[in-house]
């Protein structure tokens, strides 16, 4: 006769043979409607313990770690001539969501770069963290932050409230708009904010808040399709950013 440990070693082994059974898919009704959700969707994973940068690479004067929260900050004996990033050392995935929340000073400039690549700075020889790629713009003055701006590449490819076509042949085409820009910086706010990245083959999606900030449809024959993902100080007066709660989920 089994006993009851066997019997529970049996129910655990037929259960992990057939894993659908423990989520059954959705079966929709004509009341059902979309809506938010508490949390992340399954599948996330962090990018960042909360107490070193274990995991990132970036010139140590200019980040650090404190209370949580990872910090870029330049202070007047530390402003650079060039902008200089924190680099994850982790997958670079060809398509993903990324979510982080941030806060800025209101000097600040800041960016989330993605699928980008390390080069050479000319400007400042002996930063080796300098990047090339999409970004996700975060500045405190809000004049940017939401935009899609290739760094040290194409440039601008969508600005705040803006949906763009970028083909490589001319400049990115406004085929449609999310919102007023203005309207959209009002809801970012001087403390702390989050962002959510929806990165697919070639529709680059910006969220902050839970609001859309700006879509890019780029079928450009020589964009990135993959790349490794940083954020950044810049070039200008003292500043600071802070990130917390990183995490992401390839896609397919």
């Amino acid at each position: 006769m089994a006993t009851e440990t066997s019997r529970r070693a049996l129910l655990l082994a037929s259960l992990a043979a057939f894993p659908a059974l423990a989520q059954q898919p959705y079966v929709p009704k004509q009341s059902d409607r979309p809506a938010p959700i508490e949390g992340d969707e399954a599948g996330f994973v962090s990018m960042f313990d909360g107490k070193s940068l274990d995991g990132w690479q970036g010139d140590p004067k200019y980040w650090r770690v404190a209370g949580g929260i990872m910090i870029g900050e330049i202070t007047p004996e530390t402003v650079i001539k060039s902008n200089t990033f924190l680099i994850w050392q982790g997958k670079t995935p060809q398509n993903f969501e990324l979510k982080v929340d941030y806060r800025i000073s209101a000097s600040g400039n800041s960016g989330i770069n993605y699928r980008s690549v390390v080069v050479p700075d000319a400007v400042t020889p002996e930063n080796r963290f300098a990047m090339r790629g999409y970004q996700c713009d975060i500045d405190g003055a809000n004049r940017y932050t939401g935009n899609n701006y290739e760094e040290k590449g194409r440039l601008f490819l969508a600005q705040r409230g803006d949906v763009t076509h970028v083909t490589g042949t001319q400049i990115p085409i406004v085929l449609s708009r999310v919102g007023d820009n203005q309207q959209l910086a009002s809801l970012i706010t001087p403390d702390w904010n989050s962002i959510h990245l929806i990165i697919g083959p070639n529709v680059l999606i910006h969220n902050i808040n839970g609001h859309l900030m700006s879509v890019t449809i780029d079928d450009d024959p020589a964009r990135a399709r993959t790349g490794q993902i940083g954020v950044q100080v810049h070039v200008g007066p003292p500043m600071k950013i802070e990130y917390r709660n990183w995490r992401i989920k390839p896609l397919q």
